[in-house]
């Protein structure tokens, strides 16, 4: 038992598992079954190139679009930042230019020069706020532009104690129509007593003390009261009597002005920027109206931006991202050098980036449009070619099937097409041809049924027909040949439709009369009450085919019929090059004595003892009262006469 069982293992051991047979049949009857046309080819190839570009596109698009946004936000920072440093470097320009003037002084004789040289100044920097220069004894020369256009001095005698002369030199605002002495010409003057020391300001002391140029934290400027930040410069002269005497030059900036040029960050509306100072104090802010009237911390947007660059200790230049009350912004800081302030600007992620991710998705969208305009005119294009093959195809099978009539034409602009099109027409020309000399409906009921078009035959049951025309002979003796194959063939046609109505199929015409079958090559059930049905049918369609020929002064066709059932062989019969489908046999021959005897008996339609069995009594029929004698047959038969309704 072991040895057997080994053996039996071993046996099988190579051999591949049912199931991998099982699955290499199921795939290759996949296979088989699996076709494409060409439009499915090139919808296919032209959607996946299309979805592949779509896809690289938008892929490469957006972060093509990240970087044009942190680009673009970096260039409006920038250039916020220029506009800051032109504005600082005008001042010191101004500034610096004042201080190096040869006659500079606060009072004495060069006191006309210095206020027509600061009034010049001023007006050549529309930046400032006002120019001035102050000594060391306390006097003072200033230009102002606003509030008023004005020369202010301050002057300082003996006598005087603590408080000095302040006179105010009212001057035209500027317009261009105005040239440079009227400008300068004083409208009206305003003195009084002030206690206004120039060198107790802060401008003063730190340019003193620290002997270089300074720009001083913001403060309240005396004549507006406005916040504001000035630039100081020291000057040393030598007085009139040798000694030495120190000079102070310096400009005004008002926040207010700060502002506007921090606010152009958000002109587009699309951002913010701020200014700081050294100690992190807010000294302007686009993102909230009007001008601070003193520094203040940062809160809102400003303090998130301002707490992450703590935490991440940005360094001057850098661009970040941070988010604030569940929204993202990008951010870019910078210093401003000269002066110790820090610019910062922010923008929503979604302001900067937004517009782009429309454009691309606009983009996108439309060359998606494009690919679908280029995939249907290539479906179009391939319909040129796949759309008449179809066609021409179902042609083709109608050809094979021998349906040759009304076959459409293809008309094409593709030369193959057309060469394919003629030719499947004179094919069909042909086989119209032929077919009128071919029972057409026997051939494709054969093709039908997979029968072989070579010499065969077998038995079957079946229903004969002959028809013939009363005194045909005699007709056609005194008529037209043209005339008698005009009527012949009207007579024929009306025949063949009524006859293939009821299921016959006609088996050859003789002269004047045709073999018709039913029960061949196909089965027919009831086939005896059908070709009854089709004989009354033909006497009635025949009758009024008489009528019209009647009034046309042409003779009538009489129709006479005969009408047997039983087997008989039918198949395709004839030599091998030349063949055609028909019955023979004794049934055949029955059926064509008894459309004989309808001359002797005088009747048109004369019907078998069986195949009058056949109707079941559902047509009217005569029994001839005596046993008819066929020629060429020994024994009697029994006939009917098949009655009208």
């Amino acid at each position: 038992m072991n040895k057997k069982n080994s053996s039996g293992s071993a046996g099988g051991a190579g051999k591949p598992p049912l199931a991998f047979f099982e699955f290499s049949a199921a795939v290759a009857r996949l296979s088989r079954r699996f076709r494409v046309d060409v439009s499915t080819i090139v919808s296919a190839v032209a959607l996946t190139q299309s979805l592949l570009l779509a896809t690289l596109g938008y892929w490469g698009s957006q972060r093509l679009v990240a970087k044009i946004g942190a680009s673009a936000h970096a260039a409006n920072h920038y250039r916020t930042e220029d506009n800051m440093l032109a504005v600082l470097a005008k001042t010191e320009s101004a500034v610096g230019a004042l201080a190096g003037a040869p006659s500079l002084g606060a009072a004495g004789e060069h006191a006309q020069r210095t206020a027509e040289l600061l009034w010049t100044l001023l007006q050549q920097a529309p930046e400032l706020d006002s120019l001035y220069v102050a000594d060391d004894t306390g006097q003072m020369l200033m230009a102002l532009r606003y509030p008023v256009p004005a020369i202010r001095r301050i002057a300082r005698g003996a006598g005087t104690g603590e408080l000095a002369i302040e006179t105010w030199q009212y001057k035209l605002p500027p317009a261009p129509e105005i040239d440079a002495q009227q400008r300068f010409a004083t409208q009206r003057i305003e003195s009084f007593r002030s206690g206004y020391d120039p060198r107790l300001q802060r401008w003063y002391q730190q340019a003193r003390q620290m002997q270089r140029p300074v720009w001083t934290a913001p403060y309240a400027f005396a004549a507006t009261q406005e916040l504001g930040v000035s630039y100081a410069l020291p000057s040393k002269r030598r007085a009139a009597e040798g000694g030495p005497r120190l000079l102070v030059v310096g400009g005004d900036v008002s926040l207010g002005r700060l502002s506007q040029f921090v606010r152009l960050f958000a002109s587009d509306g699309r951002g913010d920027g701020a200014l700081l100072d050294a100690g992190d104090q807010v000294l302007a802010r686009s993102d909230q109206p009007g001008v601070l009237r003193q520094p203040e911390p940062p809160t809102g947007v400003l303090g998130a931006l301002h707490a992450q660059m703590l935490e991440n200790r940005t360094p001057d230049g850098a661009a970040f991202s941070f988010e604030h009350e569940g929204r993202g912004y990008l951010a870019q800081a910078s210093r401003i050098p000269s002066a110790g302030w820090q610019l910062v600007s922010w923008v929503p992620e979604d302001f900067v980036l937004g517009a782009l991710r429309r454009a691309v998705l606009w983009w996108l969208l439309l060359g998606l449009a494009l690919l679908a305009a280029a995939l249907f005119v290539s479906l179009q294009l391939s319909r040129l070619v796949t759309s008449p093959v179809e066609k021409l195809a179902q042609t083709a099978r109608r050809i094979g099937l021998l349906e040759l009539d009304d076959l459409p034409r293809e008309p094409s602009r593709v030369l193959e097409i057309q060469n394919l099109d003629r030719a499947l027409d004179e094919s069909a020309r042909s086989l119209r041809a032929f077919s009128k000399f071919v029972p057409v409906d026997v051939i494709s009921q054969l093709v039908a049924e997979g029968q072989a078009l070579a010499p065969s035959g077998s038995p079957r049951r079946m229903t004969v027909m002959f028809t013939d025309i009363e005194g045909f002979t005699r007709i056609s003796e005194s008529m037209e040949a043209n005339v008698l194959v005009r009527m012949l063939t009207e007579y024929f046609n009306l025949a063949t439709r009524v006859l293939a109505r009821y299921g016959g199929v006609v088996d050859k015409f003789m002269g004047d009369g045709i073999m018709v079958l039913w029960g061949a090559p196909a089965d027919l059930k009831d086939a005896e009450y059908r070709a009854c049905l089709a004989a009354l049918q033909l006497h009635i369609e025949t009758s009024a085919l008489n009528r019209r020929w009647r009034a046309d002064g042409l003779p009538e066709f009489r129709t006479r019929v005969g009408i047997h059932t039983g087997v008989a062989i039918a198949g395709v019969l004839g030599s091998n090059d030349r063949l055609s489908y028909t019955a023979l046999g004794d049934v055949v021959n029955v059926a064509s004595r008894i459309e004989g005897i309808n001359k002797q008996l005088g009747t048109h339609t004369l019907i078998s003892e069986v195949t009058c069995a056949g109707l079941k009594g559902r047509l009217q029929t005569r029994r001839i009262d005596e046993r008819v004698a066929l020629r060429g047959r020994q024994t009697r038969m029994v006939l009917y006469e098949l009655l009208m309704p």
